[in-house]
C-alpha cells in the first residue's frame, strides 16, 4: 500500500543525497513494500457509512490513509482506495437502494494546518473493487457527498475548497447523469465553501447548506465573513434562499462555520451549531424555516473550525450528540449537556472526534471516528470496542537506529511518538504490542541517541522536547527556555538535529539555533534570529477569527529544519518556515 512505501523512499532519497549519484530505479522494481504497522493507535477517521441491508459492511474514510472496507462488522478491514491518486478522504456515501454504488469525496473537510488535499470525487459500481474519478479535481477538499435516495445518478457534492487561497472551485456541485457532467448550483464567492450540507429524509429535493467563509495562512487562521450563511433549496438546487436573522431567527452579524443535522424520525426537527459573535445552539421545528436559540452557554462543543458535527437520535428528536474534543449528549433538545466520552477514564476512547454514524432504526448501534481511529458501540455508548487494525497513523517523521534488527521511530499526529521493530526473529511477525510509546501529544521528530540506544529524543507540539529512557520509561523535559525574557518561537513541527562528530551534541530550533553538548541538560544559543522576524506574521495569539484558536499551530518565523553535516564538522544547514535558508561553516559563529 502507498503509505508503507515511505520508509523505502526515505532510504532511496537519503542514498541519492549522500552519494550524489543517479539511482537506477529499475533495480528497485523487485522490491515490494511491506506493512510493519503500527495500527494499535490508528489515525484520523473523518467519514463513515454502513450498508443498511447488511450492517456488517462498513466503509471508513481517513484523513490521509485512504478508504477501508469491512464485511465483518468491523473485525477485519481491507484498504480499497490505494490505487487512486490520493489517500485523503473527506466524505463517503452509499446508495442504500443499490449498496454496490458508493461515492467518495476526497480531501478532508476540517482545515487544520496539516490537512490533506484530494483529487475530486470518485464512484464505484462494484462495492469498491474498482473506482473511477468522476471529476471536480480542482475542488481540492470535499466535505459532504449526498446521493439521491432513489436515483444514484443524482448526486450533490459540497466542496469546502482549498483553505489556502481564493478559488471558484467551491460550493455545491450537482450531477444528474452519474458524474459525467456537473453544474455548480450554489456559489457565494471565491472565499466561501461548504461547511455542512443535509438533505430532508422525506423530500430529496430539499437541502440545507451551510456556506462558510474562511482562510488559512501559515501564520494565521480566520473563520467567518460575509460569505457565511444558511441556504435552502426546495427544487434540488435549482433555486436557493438565503436565511436571515430577521426572517429565520439566525443570529445577527457575521457568521462562521455552521454544523447541521436533521432527525430521520421527525424530519421537521433540525439542529444547528452556529459560530457567531457568541456561539450558540439552535433548533427548528418546521424544517429549517424558523430557528430558535436554545443554548449559548456552551457544553455543545469547542473549536468550531475543526469540530462542527452534530447528530440526532432517529428515535428521539430531543437526544442529540455533538462531536468535539469530547462527545456530549443532550436529552432535552440542547438545553443541557453532559459528556459521554471524556478524555480519560473507564469509558474514554481517543479524543478529537470528527465522524459519527447512527443506525436509523436501532440507535443503540453507533460508530465514532476520531484522531485515534474508530470505535463501535451496540449499547448506546455504555461500552465501546476500539478497532485495533486500521493502520492509518499520520507520521510526521521517520528515523531508524543502528540496532540489529533495526528499529523504526516516528511521531504521529495526535498519537504520540513511537518505536517499533523493522523485523522480528520470532514466529508471528510484527505485532502491535511490539511498538512502544515514547512520548505523548502530537508526535513529530524522534531521534535515537547516538551515544546509547537506551536513550533518545522525542518532540511534541509547542516545542516540547523530551529525552526518554527505554529501560525505566522515565522522561526528562528538555525544551530550551529564555534566560533574558526573549520569547522563543517554536514551530508546530520544530527543527531537531544531532552532531555526527560529537554524539553528545544536539541542536534544536526556535527562531534561534540552540546547542547542547550534554544531551539536552543545558543549552546555548549559537545563532541570531535566523528568520525574517516579520511582526505582521507573528499574531498567532489572535488567530481563529470569530472563535479564537491559538494552539501554537500558527507559530511563524520559526526554524523548521536543522541538518548538521555528516561529512564536515561545524557545518549546519538551517531552514525556516518563512523562506530563509541559512548555513554556518564555523559551528555557528557566522
Amino acid at each position: 500500500m502507498k503509505k508503507y512505501t515511505l520508509i523505502l523512499w526515505v532510504w532511496v532519497a537519503s542514498s541519492v543525497f549522500a552519494f550524489a549519484q543517479k539511482v537506477d530505479m529499475s533495480k528497485l522494481q523487485v522490491l515490494k513494500p511491506r506493512n510493519v504497522g503500527p495500527s494499535g493507535m490508528s489515525g484520523r477517521v473523518v467519514a463513515i457509512d454502513v450498508v443498511l441491508k447488511n450492517t456488517n459492511i462498513m466503509y471508513v474514510g481517513t484523513a490521509s490513509g485512504g478508504l477501508w472496507k469491512s464485511e465483518s462488522g468491523g473485525m477485519e478491514w481491507k484498504p480499497i482506495f490505494d490505487k487512486e491518486k490520493t489517500l485523503a478522504i473527506g466524505a463517503v456515501a452509499i446508495h442504500q437502494a443499490n449498496p454496490d454504488i458508493v461515492w467518495v469525496g476526497t480531501g478532508e473537510g476540517n482545515p487544520r494546518n496539516s490537512l490533506n488535499s484530494g483529487f475530486g470525487v470518485y464512484k464505484t459500481l462494484d462495492g469498491g473493487r474498482t473506482w473511477q474519478c468522476m471529476g471536480l479535481e480542482k475542488t481540492r477538499n470535499i466535505h459532504r457527498v449526498i446521493v439521491h435516495p432513489t436515483n444514484p445518478d443524482i448526486v450533490w457534492v459540497g466542496a469546502i475548497g482549498s483553505p489556502w487561497g481564493d478559488s471558484q472551485e467551491r460550493g455545491v456541485f450537482k450531477t444528474t447523469d452519474g458524474g459525467k457532467t456537473w453544474r455548480k448550483v450554489l456559489y457565494v464567492n471565491e472565499k466561501t465553501g461548504v461547511g455542512d450540507m443535509i438533505i430532508s429524509p422525506e423530500n430529496p429535493n430539499k437541502l440545507i447548506v451551510a456556506m462558510w467563509e474562511h482562510r488559512r495562512e501559515p501564520w494565521f487562521f480566520k473563520s467567518g465573513g460575509e460569505g457565511s450563511g444558511l441556504y435552502m433549496t426546495l427544487d434540488g438546487g435549482e433555486n436557493w434562499t438565503k436565511q436571515t436573522a430577521q426572517q429565520n431567527g439566525l443570529p445577527e452579524g457575521e457568521l462562521g462555520r455552521i454544523g447541521l443535522t436533521v432527525c430521520n424520525g421527525k424530519p421537521n426537527v433540525m439542529y444547528a451549531i452556529v459560530e457567531a459573535k457568541k456561539n450558540a445552539f439552535y433548533r427548528s421545528d418546521n424544517g429549517g424555516f424558523k430557528w430558535e436559540k436554545i443554548n449559548d452557554n456552551g457544553g455543545f462543543g469547542d473549536r468550531p473550525f475543526y469540530y462542527s458535527e452534530i447528530y440526532v437520535d432517529p428515535s428521539n428528536e430531543n437526544r442529540i450528540f455533538t462531536l468535539y474534543s469530547m462527545i456530549s449528549m443532550s436529552e432535552d433538545a440542547g438545553k443541557t449537556w453532559r459528556v459521554i466520552l471524556p478524555y480519560s477514564g473507564d469509558k474514554a476512547i481517543h479524543p478529537d472526534h470528527h465522524a459519527w454514524w447512527i443506525h436509523p432504526t436501532n440507535p443503540d448501534f453507533m460508530i465514532d471516528g476520531n484522531d485515534g481511529g474508530m470505535a463501535i458501540t451496540y449499547d448506546r455508548g455504555k461500552t465501546w470496542r476500539f478497532v485495533e487494525n486500521l493502520p492509518v497513523a499520520q507520521y510526521y517523521h521517520i528515523r531508524v537506529d543502528e540496532e540489529i534488527p533495526y528499529n523504526i521511530y516516528g511521531g504521529m499526529q495526535d498519537n504520540g511518538s513511537w518505536r517499533g521493530p523493522a523485523y522480528v526473529w520470532r514466529a508471528g511477525g510484527i505485532r502491535n504490542s511490539y511498538f512502544e510509546e515514547l512520548c505523548f501529544g502530537d508526535g513529530f521528530d524522534v531521534m535515537p541517541d547516538l551515544t546509547n540506544p537506551r536513550y533518545g529524543y522525542a518532540m511534541s507540539q509547542q516545542g516540547y522536547l523530551t529525552r526518554y529512557d527505554l529501560k525505566t520509561g522515565a522522561g526528562k523535559l528538555l525544551r530550551p527556555t529564555s534566560k533574558d525574557g526573549t520569547y522563543l518561537r517554536y514551530n508546530w513541527n520544530a527543527g531537531l538535529g544531532q552532531d555526527a562528530f560529537d554524539k553528545s551534541t544536539i541542536y534544536y530550533g526556535s527562531q534561534f539555533v540552540h546547542k547542547s553538548t550534554d544531551r539536552g541538560d543545558n543549552w546555548t544559543i549559537i545563532s541570531p534570529d535566523l528568520t525574517t522576524n516579520n511582526k505582521e506574521k507573528m499574531k498567532q495569539g489572535e488567530s481563529g477569527g470569530l472563535t479564537m484558536d491559538a494552539t501554537g499551530a500558527e507559530n511563524h518565523c520559526t526554524i523548521l529544519c536543522i541538518a548538521p553535516s555528516p561529512k564536515q564538522k561545524d557545518v549546519l544547514w538551517v531552514s525556516t518556515d518563512d523562506g530563509q535558508l541559512q548555513l554556518t561553516q564555523d559551528g555557528g559563529q557566522t
